[in-house]
Protein backbone atom coordinates (compact mmCIF):
# COMPACT_ATOMS: atom_id res chain seq x y z
CA UNK A 1 0.00 0.00 0.00
CA UNK A 2 2.64 2.14 0.73
CA UNK A 3 4.18 2.18 -2.85
CA UNK A 4 0.92 2.61 -4.03
CA UNK A 5 0.24 5.70 -2.24
CA UNK A 6 4.10 6.95 -3.14
CA UNK A 7 3.28 6.34 -6.87
CA UNK A 8 -0.02 7.97 -6.60
CA UNK A 9 2.04 11.13 -4.99
CA UNK A 10 4.45 11.12 -7.80
CA UNK A 11 2.03 11.03 -10.44
CA UNK A 12 -0.56 13.31 -8.88
CA UNK A 13 2.69 15.97 -8.51
CA UNK A 14 3.87 15.23 -12.00
CA UNK A 15 0.64 15.91 -13.86
CA UNK A 16 0.21 19.07 -11.88
CA UNK A 17 3.75 20.30 -12.95
CA UNK A 18 2.40 19.31 -16.87
CA UNK A 19 -0.56 21.24 -16.42
CA UNK A 20 1.30 24.36 -14.96
CA UNK A 21 3.87 24.13 -17.80
CA UNK A 22 1.33 23.45 -20.57
CA UNK A 23 -0.50 27.15 -18.86
CA UNK A 24 2.23 28.82 -18.86
CA UNK A 25 3.00 28.10 -22.43
CA UNK A 26 -0.92 28.72 -23.31
CA UNK A 27 0.08 31.66 -21.96
CA UNK A 28 2.99 32.91 -23.76
CA UNK A 29 1.09 32.09 -27.14
CA UNK A 30 -2.11 34.21 -25.65
CA UNK A 31 0.15 37.36 -24.89
CA UNK A 32 2.27 37.13 -28.49
CA UNK A 33 -0.49 36.33 -30.37
CA UNK A 34 -1.69 39.42 -28.69
CA UNK A 35 1.31 41.55 -29.59
CA UNK A 36 1.52 40.12 -33.23
CA UNK A 37 -1.78 41.68 -33.94
CA UNK A 38 -1.14 44.90 -32.81
CA UNK A 39 2.22 44.89 -34.46
CA UNK A 40 0.16 43.96 -37.69
CA UNK A 41 -2.08 46.97 -37.16
CA UNK A 42 0.52 49.55 -36.72
CA UNK A 43 2.52 48.85 -39.27
CA UNK A 44 0.03 47.83 -42.12
CA UNK A 45 1.03 44.59 -43.04
CA UNK A 46 -1.51 42.66 -45.37
CA UNK A 47 0.02 39.19 -44.06
CA UNK A 48 2.39 37.87 -41.50
CA UNK A 49 3.65 34.35 -40.53
CA UNK A 50 4.70 33.42 -36.93
CA UNK A 51 6.16 30.03 -35.85
CA UNK A 52 8.17 29.12 -32.75
CA UNK A 53 9.99 26.07 -31.71
CA UNK A 54 11.45 24.93 -28.55
CA UNK A 55 13.30 21.63 -27.68
CA UNK A 56 12.56 20.75 -31.57
CA UNK A 57 8.56 20.84 -30.80
CA UNK A 58 6.41 23.17 -32.67
CA UNK A 59 4.96 25.20 -29.72
CA UNK A 60 3.11 27.78 -31.71
CA UNK A 61 2.63 28.69 -35.19
CA UNK A 62 0.28 31.05 -36.60
CA UNK A 63 -0.98 32.63 -39.80
CA UNK A 64 -2.22 36.69 -39.40
CA UNK A 65 -4.24 38.34 -42.37
CA UNK A 66 -3.65 37.67 -46.05
CA UNK A 67 -1.52 36.15 -48.40
CA UNK A 68 -3.77 37.29 -51.25
CA UNK A 69 -6.26 40.52 -50.69
CA UNK A 70 -7.65 39.15 -54.73
CA UNK A 71 -9.17 37.03 -53.97
CA UNK A 72 -9.03 36.97 -50.08
CA UNK A 73 -5.94 33.77 -48.71
CA UNK A 74 -5.41 33.65 -45.33
CA UNK A 75 -2.14 33.10 -44.21
CA UNK A 76 -1.51 29.43 -43.40
CA UNK A 77 2.21 28.83 -41.86
CA UNK A 78 2.51 25.75 -43.35
CA UNK A 79 1.44 26.38 -46.70
CA UNK A 80 1.94 30.05 -47.94
CA UNK A 81 4.98 30.80 -49.29
CA UNK A 82 6.97 34.46 -48.78
CA UNK A 83 9.90 35.86 -49.67
CA UNK A 84 13.04 35.49 -46.90
CA UNK A 85 14.95 37.74 -49.02
CA UNK A 86 18.28 37.78 -47.18
CA UNK A 87 17.66 34.92 -44.62
CA UNK A 88 19.07 32.88 -48.14
CA UNK A 89 22.62 33.97 -47.12
CA UNK A 90 21.95 31.67 -44.13
CA UNK A 91 21.01 28.61 -46.20
CA UNK A 92 23.62 29.76 -48.39
CA UNK A 93 25.94 29.44 -45.58
CA UNK A 94 24.30 25.47 -44.51
CA UNK A 95 25.45 24.55 -48.09
CA UNK A 96 28.93 25.73 -47.81
CA UNK A 97 29.54 23.66 -44.72
CA UNK A 98 28.94 21.02 -46.21
CA UNK A 99 31.09 21.86 -49.29
CA UNK A 100 33.90 22.36 -46.05
CA UNK A 101 33.00 18.76 -44.67
CA UNK A 102 33.62 17.29 -47.95
CA UNK A 103 37.14 18.99 -48.30
CA UNK A 104 35.76 20.55 -51.43
CA UNK A 105 36.40 24.00 -50.21
CA UNK A 106 39.17 26.22 -47.89
CA UNK A 107 37.69 29.29 -46.52
CA UNK A 108 40.90 30.91 -46.48
CA UNK A 109 41.62 30.47 -49.75
CA UNK A 110 41.61 33.24 -52.61
CA UNK A 111 38.28 33.50 -54.36
CA UNK A 112 41.12 33.42 -57.47
CA UNK A 113 41.71 29.35 -56.56
CA UNK A 114 38.54 29.06 -57.49
CA UNK A 115 37.47 31.39 -59.95
CA UNK A 116 40.85 32.34 -61.59
CA UNK A 117 39.09 33.88 -64.38
CA UNK A 118 37.48 36.70 -62.38
CA UNK A 119 38.76 40.34 -62.79
CA UNK A 120 41.55 40.85 -60.36
CA UNK A 121 41.62 43.49 -57.88
CA UNK A 122 44.17 45.52 -55.83
CA UNK A 123 43.88 42.84 -53.51
CA UNK A 124 42.87 39.28 -53.41
CA UNK A 125 40.61 38.18 -51.16
CA UNK A 126 39.33 34.83 -49.68
CA UNK A 127 36.07 32.96 -49.10
CA UNK A 128 35.79 33.82 -45.66
CA UNK A 129 36.02 37.26 -46.66
CA UNK A 130 33.33 37.38 -48.91
CA UNK A 131 30.94 35.55 -47.05
CA UNK A 132 31.47 37.37 -43.75
CA UNK A 133 30.81 40.80 -45.92
CA UNK A 134 34.25 41.91 -45.36
CA UNK A 135 36.32 41.58 -48.85
CA UNK A 136 35.23 45.33 -50.18
CA UNK A 137 32.27 44.01 -53.01
CA UNK A 138 29.55 47.12 -53.31
CA UNK A 139 26.21 46.75 -52.74
CA UNK A 140 22.83 47.44 -55.04
CA UNK A 141 23.53 50.64 -57.13
CA UNK A 142 20.43 52.35 -59.17
CA UNK A 143 17.98 49.70 -60.41
CA UNK A 144 19.88 47.11 -59.46
CA UNK A 145 17.95 45.76 -56.52
CA UNK A 146 14.56 45.79 -58.75
CA UNK A 147 15.71 44.22 -61.77
CA UNK A 148 12.71 42.35 -63.62
CA UNK A 149 14.61 40.16 -66.05
CA UNK A 150 15.64 36.78 -65.14
CA UNK A 151 19.57 36.32 -65.27
CA UNK A 152 21.88 33.57 -64.55
CA UNK A 153 24.00 33.61 -61.22
CA UNK A 154 26.86 33.67 -63.76
CA UNK A 155 25.31 36.44 -65.93
CA UNK A 156 24.46 38.27 -62.50
CA UNK A 157 28.52 38.33 -61.86
CA UNK A 158 28.69 40.35 -64.69
CA UNK A 159 26.86 43.46 -63.15
CA UNK A 160 29.68 44.23 -60.37
CA UNK A 161 32.58 41.93 -61.44
CA UNK A 162 34.78 44.82 -63.21
CA UNK A 163 33.85 47.48 -60.41
CA UNK A 164 37.01 48.10 -58.59
CA UNK A 165 37.16 46.55 -54.08
CA UNK A 166 35.51 49.24 -51.88
CA UNK A 167 38.55 49.03 -49.63
CA UNK A 168 40.93 46.63 -48.48
CA UNK A 169 39.34 43.07 -47.43
CA UNK A 170 39.17 43.18 -43.66
CA UNK A 171 39.68 46.63 -42.99
CA UNK A 172 35.56 47.20 -42.97
CA UNK A 173 32.28 45.68 -43.13
CA UNK A 174 29.82 46.42 -45.75
CA UNK A 175 27.11 44.27 -45.67
CA UNK A 176 25.75 43.25 -49.80
CA UNK A 177 24.08 41.07 -51.66
CA UNK A 178 26.54 41.03 -54.76
CA UNK A 179 29.25 39.01 -52.00
CA UNK A 180 26.95 36.35 -52.32
CA UNK A 181 26.60 36.26 -56.08
CA UNK A 182 29.84 35.92 -56.30
CA UNK A 183 29.99 33.00 -53.44
CA UNK A 184 27.28 30.96 -55.29
CA UNK A 185 29.19 31.22 -58.60
CA UNK A 186 32.46 29.92 -56.32
CA UNK A 187 29.85 26.94 -55.55
CA UNK A 188 28.57 25.77 -58.16
CA UNK A 189 31.84 25.96 -60.27
CA UNK A 190 33.71 23.74 -57.29
CA UNK A 191 30.73 21.30 -57.02
CA UNK A 192 30.17 21.06 -60.45
CA UNK A 193 26.34 21.34 -59.94
CA UNK A 194 23.07 24.17 -59.98
CA UNK A 195 23.99 26.35 -57.12
CA UNK A 196 20.13 25.20 -56.80
CA UNK A 197 20.26 21.68 -57.24
CA UNK A 198 23.27 21.62 -55.01
CA UNK A 199 21.19 23.60 -52.19
CA UNK A 200 18.50 21.46 -52.70
CA UNK A 201 20.44 18.40 -52.28
CA UNK A 202 22.69 19.05 -49.51
CA UNK A 203 20.33 21.71 -47.27
CA UNK A 204 16.29 21.28 -48.49
CA UNK A 205 15.50 17.38 -48.95
CA UNK A 206 17.54 16.38 -45.81
CA UNK A 207 15.81 18.85 -43.77
CA UNK A 208 12.13 17.74 -44.98
CA UNK A 209 11.90 21.68 -45.89
CA UNK A 210 9.61 20.52 -48.81
CA UNK A 211 7.96 24.10 -49.34
CA UNK A 212 10.99 26.20 -49.65
CA UNK A 213 12.25 27.20 -53.03
CA UNK A 214 14.03 29.38 -55.71
CA UNK A 215 11.53 32.50 -56.59
CA UNK A 216 11.29 31.79 -60.11
CA UNK A 217 9.46 34.65 -61.50
CA UNK A 218 8.62 32.61 -64.94
CA UNK A 219 6.50 30.58 -62.49
CA UNK A 220 3.40 30.71 -60.35
CA UNK A 221 3.97 28.82 -57.60
CA UNK A 222 0.88 27.43 -55.62
CA UNK A 223 0.23 29.08 -52.38
CA UNK A 224 2.83 32.11 -52.89
CA UNK A 225 1.95 35.16 -51.19
CA UNK A 226 1.41 38.09 -53.44
CA UNK A 227 4.20 40.67 -52.54
CA UNK A 228 3.09 44.62 -51.43
CA UNK A 229 4.75 47.68 -50.44
CA UNK A 230 1.71 49.20 -48.90
CA UNK A 231 -1.06 47.64 -47.08
CA UNK A 232 -3.31 47.59 -50.02
CA UNK A 233 -0.27 48.37 -52.64
CA UNK A 234 1.24 45.66 -54.65
CA UNK A 235 5.04 45.79 -55.32
CA UNK A 236 6.35 45.86 -58.68
CA UNK A 237 7.42 42.61 -60.18
CA UNK A 238 11.21 41.59 -59.60
CA UNK A 239 13.55 38.70 -60.74
CA UNK A 240 15.71 37.21 -58.30
CA UNK A 241 17.24 33.97 -60.03
CA UNK A 242 20.31 35.77 -60.42
CA UNK A 243 20.69 36.07 -56.18
CA UNK A 244 19.03 33.62 -55.00
CA UNK A 245 21.71 33.02 -52.82
CA UNK A 246 22.29 36.43 -51.15
CA UNK A 247 18.45 36.98 -51.33
CA UNK A 248 15.91 34.72 -53.92
CA UNK A 249 14.67 31.97 -52.28
CA UNK A 250 10.90 31.51 -51.10
CA UNK A 251 9.85 29.05 -47.82
CA UNK A 252 7.14 28.93 -45.15
CA UNK A 253 7.95 30.26 -41.93
CA UNK A 254 7.39 26.49 -40.59
CA UNK A 255 10.08 25.48 -43.20
CA UNK A 256 12.70 28.05 -41.46
CA UNK A 257 11.84 26.34 -38.24
CA UNK A 258 12.98 22.63 -39.39
CA UNK A 259 16.32 25.08 -40.45
CA UNK A 260 16.81 27.12 -37.84
CA UNK A 261 16.59 23.52 -35.61
CA UNK A 262 19.44 22.06 -37.48
CA UNK A 263 21.36 25.32 -36.60
CA UNK A 264 20.79 24.21 -33.36
CA UNK A 265 21.43 20.33 -33.26
CA UNK A 266 23.23 20.01 -36.59
CA UNK A 267 22.85 16.69 -38.36
CA UNK A 268 23.78 17.05 -41.98
CA UNK A 269 27.39 18.58 -41.14
CA UNK A 270 29.75 18.78 -38.50
CA UNK A 271 29.63 20.93 -35.47
CA UNK A 272 33.14 22.41 -36.55
CA UNK A 273 31.87 23.29 -40.32
CA UNK A 274 29.31 24.94 -38.87
CA UNK A 275 31.30 26.69 -36.08
CA UNK A 276 32.85 28.17 -39.32
CA UNK A 277 29.88 29.98 -40.07
CA UNK A 278 28.37 31.03 -36.50
CA UNK A 279 32.04 33.12 -35.33
CA UNK A 280 31.96 36.54 -35.64
CA UNK A 281 34.71 37.43 -38.05
CA UNK A 282 37.11 40.06 -37.34
CA UNK A 283 38.94 42.76 -38.85
CA UNK A 284 42.36 43.82 -38.98
CA UNK A 285 42.13 46.41 -36.73
CA UNK A 286 40.99 43.70 -33.94
CA UNK A 287 37.18 44.92 -33.96
CA UNK A 288 34.55 42.32 -33.65
CA UNK A 289 32.06 42.58 -36.98
CA UNK A 290 28.99 40.37 -35.47
CA UNK A 291 28.61 38.52 -38.27
CA UNK A 292 30.10 35.17 -39.24
CA UNK A 293 29.06 33.64 -42.43
CA UNK A 294 25.21 33.88 -43.16
CA UNK A 295 24.88 34.58 -39.54
CA UNK A 296 24.68 37.85 -37.70
CA UNK A 297 25.96 36.85 -34.34
CA UNK A 298 25.01 38.34 -30.67
CA UNK A 299 24.04 37.57 -27.58
CA UNK A 300 20.72 37.71 -25.45
CA UNK A 301 20.46 39.71 -22.21
CA UNK A 302 21.31 37.00 -20.32
CA UNK A 303 24.47 36.60 -22.18
CA UNK A 304 23.73 33.30 -23.95
CA UNK A 305 24.25 33.12 -27.53
CA UNK A 306 21.88 34.52 -30.16
CA UNK A 307 22.33 33.82 -34.67
CA UNK A 308 19.93 35.52 -36.52
CA UNK A 309 19.40 37.06 -40.41
CA UNK A 310 16.83 39.48 -41.35
CA UNK A 311 15.13 39.91 -44.59
CA UNK A 312 14.39 42.98 -46.52
CA UNK A 313 13.20 42.57 -50.29
CA UNK A 314 10.32 43.60 -52.31
CA UNK A 315 7.17 42.64 -50.78
CA UNK A 316 8.71 41.09 -47.50
CA UNK A 317 10.31 42.51 -44.16
CA UNK A 318 11.49 38.69 -42.50
CA UNK A 319 13.72 37.49 -39.65
CA UNK A 320 14.81 33.91 -38.52
CA UNK A 321 16.47 33.89 -34.89
CA UNK A 322 18.05 31.59 -33.23
CA UNK A 323 18.67 30.46 -29.51
CA UNK A 324 21.15 27.23 -28.93
CA UNK A 325 21.17 27.20 -25.06
CA UNK A 326 17.66 27.72 -24.66
CA UNK A 327 16.73 25.93 -27.31
CA UNK A 328 14.37 28.25 -29.32
CA UNK A 329 14.09 28.89 -32.85
CA UNK A 330 11.61 32.24 -33.91
CA UNK A 331 10.52 32.67 -37.67
CA UNK A 332 8.39 35.50 -38.94
CA UNK A 333 7.59 35.82 -42.52
CA UNK A 334 5.23 39.15 -43.84
CA UNK A 335 4.71 39.97 -47.20
CA UNK A 336 5.41 44.01 -47.05
CA UNK A 337 8.30 45.84 -47.60
CA UNK A 338 10.13 48.17 -45.27
CA UNK A 339 8.38 47.40 -42.09
CA UNK A 340 10.66 47.79 -38.55
CA UNK A 341 10.32 44.24 -37.59
CA UNK A 342 12.61 45.01 -34.09
CA UNK A 343 9.47 45.49 -31.89
CA UNK A 344 7.94 42.39 -32.16
CA UNK A 345 11.19 40.81 -32.06
CA UNK A 346 12.02 42.54 -29.18
CA UNK A 347 7.91 41.41 -27.71
CA UNK A 348 8.55 37.85 -28.77
CA UNK A 349 12.12 37.29 -27.38
CA UNK A 350 10.56 38.45 -23.84
CA UNK A 351 7.82 36.28 -24.08
CA UNK A 352 9.77 33.16 -25.39
CA UNK A 353 13.16 33.45 -24.32
CA UNK A 354 13.76 35.79 -21.29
Amino acid sequence: MKHILTSLILFLTSAGFNLNADTLVDKKINTARKRAKKFMRQQGIPGMSISVSQNETLIWSKGFGYAKRKPKTKVNPSKTLFRIASISKSITALALANLIDNNSINLDESIYTYLPDYPKKKYAFSIRELGGHIAGIRHYKGNEFTINKKISITEGVKLFKNDPLLFEPSTQFSYNTFGYVLLSEVMQKISKTDFNDLVKNTVFKPLGMTNTMLDDSEIDVPNTSDFYRKKRVLSTPVANEYKVAGGGFLSTSEDLIKFGEEIISPTTVSKKALSEMLTSQILKSGKITGYGIGFSVEYTKNNTHKYYHTGGGVGATTILLMYPKEGVVISILTNRSDIDMEILVKQLEAIFVD
